[in-house]
């Protein structure tokens, strides 16, 4: 049996720990799902059609990592895209502590779905999307936060503006 897992989470915009815990779970399982959470009554930062096109140019050539979106419950798109695992990265206590419970509730909805959990490297635990947002909405350079490989590292808030005013 395949071993699929699902990496979601909203990734405005995807990060360099991001890449990372996707990297080091290729070593887990034979294929992640990137699924970027769509929520119609909230408006993202970065627009869903541009992180999908963000992450897909990290992962270009690595036939094992396909993204996707989903609105809804996460354990119902694991069933629907047939995965068993749901990957998460902790940096803090803070965030283990938030992403056990969600875990548990998750279990009780779908206990075929495991939560595997991997610590983030520590030169990534003070990285989040939320603090690159910010530098990015203010114009400083956000790039070392960023994976090498994604167009936004190369990118000012200008050259998006039009996009973000949509």
């Amino acid at each position: 049996m395949e071993r699929i897992a699902v990496f979601a989470g909203s990734f405005d915009p995807f990060t360099v720990g991001h890449e990372d815990v996707v990297k080091r779970g290729l070593f887990m399982f034979d294929r992640i799902v990137i699924a970027i959470g769509y929520n119609s009554n909230k408006k993202g930062f970065f627009p869903l059609k541009r992180r999908i096109e963000w992450i897909e140019q990290v992962f270009r050539g690595e036939a094992r990592v396909c993204v996707d979106y989903y609105d809804g419950l996460t354990v119902d798109f694991c069933r629907k895209v047939g995965a068993r695992y749901l990957l998460r990265g902790l940096r803090t206590a803070a965030d283990f502590e938030y992403e056990r419970a969600i875990a548990q509730i998750n279990r009780a909805m779908a206990p075929e779905v495991e939560s595997v959990f991997l610590l983030t490297t520590p030169e990534h635990t003070p990285i989040t999307s939320t603090i690159v947002r910010d530098i990015i909405r203010h114009r400083g350079n956000a790039g070392s936060f960023l994976p090498e490989k994604m167009e936004l590292r190369n990118m000012n808030i200008d050259e998006l503006k039009d996009e973000l005013e949509e």
